[in-house]
């Protein structure tokens, strides 16, 4: 099988370059190790589609953020995903923060982002009710937005495959040979794909996917974060994305609304060893707790739903690393891509695309379709619409996740759309089944029978996220 570019890796950044290169008349594939895209970094961060003060000056970072940041509102339509420009505080808790807000504001002009003033106590409070009384001002940025990653990840593979990019899973590379006519991928299975062109975007691997043949190594240091996810009744505690002032390796501990109306607080920053350590501690958790206290009157911790750990590819070097050395200028490594990475993935893609047309003549495509189609939001719609859909589709008037409101259609149609949902969580990550109040308790079963029914397997193959977790652990004979 030859493409003319292969992707390696299957998150926010890989599918928005396949989206990109969906555009012109070439041969590509994604392939990825995992089952489903948006199973790494891009399925556990903040959501925060940031404003850009906080970058320097004449890094990728910098330039690829506001670039990135300006993409999402055009994006957001003609993908049909969540977009909420809401707008985020930096806090200030004395006069040195103060000073801190005023350089930070002074920054982010100088990088050419719009809409930042410093606000005065008073003038937060009527923004923020909820806000601490120990404030004494906030950098208030307008720009700043949030998404949920994993849709806009879904949603960009969905167009990506829909304009005719192949999509392969469970394609482990372990190994990458040169060849004179481009590259041969071997993976874990023992089938390989060849390629004029690669390019890794593996997220928390690109250390090790570079070093099998880049000519420059690197070694990434993995940064956990962890974060508290409370329900939505206590998403109404804020309106915009609170944050206190930035440290050198973190944007800090932040509260926000998610896209999808819930509260999430966090997160930690700790560097680790291992590329899998994505547990959660009692110590973190309760940093959380302390640092969002500051920030907010009133925690409502009695809403608490969940706990979750992301891993951001940390490299010392700190500004993306998006390169072709030497004689490799057929192999794009994209290394460290950590925050704003979400923000700049869309300007991530072009700047990829510009530099695939330096190497691979481009013609665009007369047919190629900017948009795609959501799913069915059944909660979302009017009693009229409701019952109108019911009465097309009787799926959608059975109730299968009670706490978060998601019908069997849904579910369905989470299944049966372009790369549709193969595993339980790939189904939440589409339709939010699962991510309620009783976290699966109710529904896992429900959702595994529709999965076995509409896949043709038999419920003992229907997984949680990967071939090692089985959600029916015996079969009835």
């Amino acid at each position: 099988m030859n493409k003319d570019v292969v992707i390696i890796g299957a998150g926010i950044v890989g599918c928005a370059i396949a989206r990109e290169l969906s555009k012109y008349d070439l041969k590509v594939a994604v392939v990825e190790k995992d089952t489903d895209v948006a199973n790494g970094i891009s399925k556990a961060n903040s959501g925060i589609i940031h404003a850009g003060y906080n970058e320097k000056k004449g890094t990728l970072k910098a330039e690829l953020n506001i670039k990135g940041n300006k993409m999402y509102d055009t994006l957001s339509k003609e993908l049909d995903f969540k977009f909420n420009r809401n707008g985020a505080l930096v806090l200030a808790f004395n006069d040195e923060d103060m000073c801190t807000l005023e350089n930070l504001k002074s920054k982010g002009q100088g990088l050419g982002v719009e809409g930042l003033e410093i606000l005065s106590k008073e003038e937060v409070s009527k923004i923020e009710p909820n806000i601490s009384d120990t404030i004494v001002g906030a950098l208030h940025a307008k720009t700043s937005g949030i998404v949920s990653p994993y849709e806009v990840t879904i949603a960009l593979a969905e167009n990506a495959c829909t304009n005719g990019v192949e999509f392969i899973f469970d394609a482990e590379v372990v190994n990458i040979d040169k060849m004179d006519s481009g590259y041969e991928l071997s993976f874990k299975d023992g089938s390989s794909i060849t390629s004029t062109m690669v390019i890794n975007a593996t997220g928390i691997n690109s250390d090790e996917i570079n070093n099998m043949i880049g000519e420059n190594k690197y070694t990434l240091k993995p940064v956990k974060g962890e974060y508290i996810l409370l329900d939505k009744i206590a998403g109404k505690l804020i309106s915009k994305t609170i944050f206190q002032v930035p440290s050198k390796i973190s944007k800090g501990v932040l509260v926000t609304p998610t896209a999808d109306g819930n509260l999430l607080i966090g997160p930690t920053a700790k560097g680790v060893d291992s590329k899998g350590a994505l547990e959660s501690t009692k110590d973190s958790l309760n940093y959380i707790l302390e640092k969002s206290n500051k920030s907010v009157k009133t925690l409502p911790v009695g809403r608490v739903l969940t706990t979750f750990a992301g891993l951001r590819p940390h490299l010392e070097y700190g500004d993306f690393i998006i390169e072709a050395t030497g004689d490799n200028e057929n192999f794009i490594s994209l290394i460290g891509i950590e925050s704003p990475g979400l923000t700049a993935a869309p300007a991530i893609a072009v700047h990829v695309k510009d530099m695939v047309s330096r190497r691979l003549p481009l013609k665009e495509k007369s047919d190629f379709n900017p948009y795609r189609k959501g799913m069915i939001k059944f909660s979302d719609l009017s009693l009229e619409e409701k019952n109108a859909l019911i009465a097309k589709n009787p799926a959608y008037g059975r109730m299968v996740c009670k706490c978060e409101l998601i019908t069997e259609g849904e579910i369905i149609d989470s299944i049966n759309r372009t790369l549709g949902a193969r595993t339980v969580d790939a189904v939440k990550r589409r339709t939010r089944a699962t991510m309620g109040g009783c976290q699966g308790v109710g529904c896992l079963l429900p959702i595994s029978k529709i999965i076995s029914r509409e896949l043709g397997i038999d419920i003992t193959e229907v997984v949680k996220n990967s071939k090692v977790s089985p959600v029916v652990g015996f079969k009835e004979v």
